[in-house]
């Protein structure tokens, strides 16, 4: 476990990352962690590591399903694009990414370890190719198929 020193300076190094790589919610986030470092609120630590996963899952949810609220999407748009070759593959490829979210979720839960090597690679794809953070889960459901082509998982 880092100390109180080496965590607020690995989140002034992830601050420094997401402006670099001008990913200003990274940034953002790890500068309100430590702000809460920095202001004693570590017992805030437990309930966001429990809770803000799905939170933030919820409200991508959210705006991902806002078309279909809004009348933006209907019957005539799903019919059209189901009935393309693009919008069979998008709902494969939907299929298969919830598939590994649900793998990584489960898989990281059995092997927390792996979240620093998933957290690290997050940080330098969100900060220096433009990526989004939603691919811990989607990185450790990938993990885990691997690992189990290869006969080490479970």
């Amino acid at each position: 476990m880092a100390s109180w020193g080496q965590a607020v300076i690995l989140l002034l190094a992830i601050i420094l990352l997401g402006i670099v790589g001008k990913n200003y919610v990274v940034a953002a986030a790890a500068g309100v962690l430590l702000a809460l470092r920095l202001l004693h609120g570590e017992a805030l630590f437990p309930i966001l590591e429990k809770n803000a996963l799905n939170v933030g899952i919820g409200i991508i949810t959210l705006a991902i399903l806002i078309p279909f609220a809004n009348g933006g999407i209907g019957w005539s748009e799903i019919h059209k694009t189901l009935a393309s070759p693009t919008g069979l593959v998008a709902l494969a490829m939907g299929i298969f990414v919830a598939y590994l979210g649900g793998r990584g979720v489960g898989f990281l839960t059995s092997q927390p370890q792996v979240m620093v090597g998933l957290m690290v690679g997050t940080i330098v794809g969100v900060a220096f190719f433009r990526g989004v953070p939603v691919g811990p889960l989607i990185a450790a459901g990938m993990v885990a198929l691997i690992m189990g082509l290869l006969g080490y998982g479970k």
